[in-house]
């Protein structure tokens, strides 16, 4: 009756939700069985029979025998939904996996074609003012696309590989722009930053925002500082940069599609153990983002 249940019952009735027929059928079955059991102990055990049984003590013996073994046989109705529930979400978990990792994709495959064209129409600029610089930004360009092919595909990168990215594209928009300059500072022991594994692109978006936001057209200096510090199993990303106080940014939540595809990426990858902080002053824009290892 419990084999039955499971394999026939359960699967077409109950789970198509037949609730009804499942429960008539459930409860012929115990009829059924229960006269089988009856008629196989008076038929094959009746020769082993100790004792007489008086003829009236079987009075409602079907009836308490349907009623004892219907309860045990829906406890085996519960194991099966326990199964199908196991199984059931053991899928949504590989689905949700699986969505997740589509759209942390797509947002770096977005990011990537953006960060590039910046870069491709930094080169355009200089072609026409400086040649020779422009040559350089083309070679230093190489080691962009580099990067994006060899070491972006993957899932992890050196830490140490996107703060030489990061540096050599600083690098470039000094060539491109004077009164310029930056810094790249950690006090992190070097081994520790060579054995790190993050993300790749992880800070590009907010580096380049860093960038576009310091350029004064006044003429005055500017300047990007990035600090990249690692404690308590914690990697802590600070980077600052100039703004003109004649134009902050205004709307610091939404201020492009780099860093609005950056902070939802940050929520798929670490949900709510990151912390990002993002503030604008008078001349100084800073983004303090902590993320665990």
């Amino acid at each position: 009756m419990v084999y039955i249940n499971i394999y026939i019952l359960v699967p077409l009735f109950f789970f198509k939700t037949y609730y009804i027929s499942y429960l008539i059928l459930l409860i012929l079955l115990g009829v059924i069985g229960l006269n089988l059991i009856a008629y196989s102990f008076n038929h094959f055990f009746l020769d082993y029979r100790l004792t007489e049984i008086p003829k009236n003590s079987n009075k409602g013996g079907l009836y308490e025998g349907v009623m004892t073994c219907v309860p045990i046989i829906l406890a085996t109705t519960t194991v099966k939904l326990l199964q199908k529930w196991t199984r059931d979400n053991k899928r949504i978990i590989e689905l949700s996996n699986l969505t997740l990792k589509m759209e942390l994709n797509e947002l770096r495959n977005q990011m990537n074609p953006h960060f590039l064209f910046n870069m491709l129409n930094n080169v355009k600029a200089l072609i026409r003012t400086d040649p020779e610089k422009a040559s350089t930004m083309i070679v230093k360009l190489s080691e962009f696309l580099r990067y994006q092919l060899y070491e972006n595909g993957e899932e992890k990168t050196l830490l140490v590989s996107e703060i030489e990215f990061l540096s050599n594209f600083l690098n470039l928009e000094n060539i491109r722009r004077e009164n310029f300059s930056f810094d790249i500072h950690s006090d992190t022991d070097k081994r520790l930053l060579n054995s790190t594994f993050i993300p790749p692109n992880l800070f590009t978006s907010f580096v380049e925002n860093a960038v576009k936001h310091s350029v004064d057209i006044s003429g005055e200096k500017s300047w990007v500082r990035i600090v990249v510090e690692i404690e308590n199993q914690k990697l802590h990303f600070i980077c600052r940069n100039s703004q003109n106080p004649d134009f902050p940014i205004s709307n610091v939540s939404n201020s492009g599609l780099g860093l609005a595809n950056i902070k939802r990426r940050l929520e798929l990858l670490y949900g709510d153990t990151h912390h990002l902080n993002i503030t604008s002053e008078e001349k100084e824009f800073t983004i303090d983002l902590t993320i665990p290892l």
